[in-house]
């Protein structure tokens, strides 16, 4: 189930599918540097639609052309499949 915490071993195995990220069983992070301050705030506003979509949302930092993305589900008390999920599709935002 989507809002099931996930175990250290699975959150381990999740992130070894998605080498850019790290963490625990509280939450996953990645940090993405972009081209440029507009492009990083393009990022964002790429990353917002799909998280609207999946109405599961990102904590978002942006520090000039550096954004970081963290992860973690708030209500079920830590990561959880649709945590990677979110990072499977944010990678997949990034490369485009």
């Amino acid at each position: 189930m989507a809002n099931t915490t996930l175990s250290a071993d699975e959150v381990t195995a999740g992130l070894a599918k998605l080498p850019e990220w790290s963490g625990d069983t509280s939450g996953i992070r990645r940090t993405v540097e972009a081209a440029s301050f507009p492009a990083a705030i393009a990022l964002v506003d790429r990353v917002a639609v799909v998280a609207e979509q999946r109405d599961h949302h990102p904590d978002i930092d942006i520090r000039w052309r550096k954004v970081t993305f963290t992860l973690s589900t708030h209500s079920a008390g830590g990561v959880t499949r649709k945590d990677l999920d979110l990072a499977s599709e944010i990678d997949t935002l990034v490369t485009d």
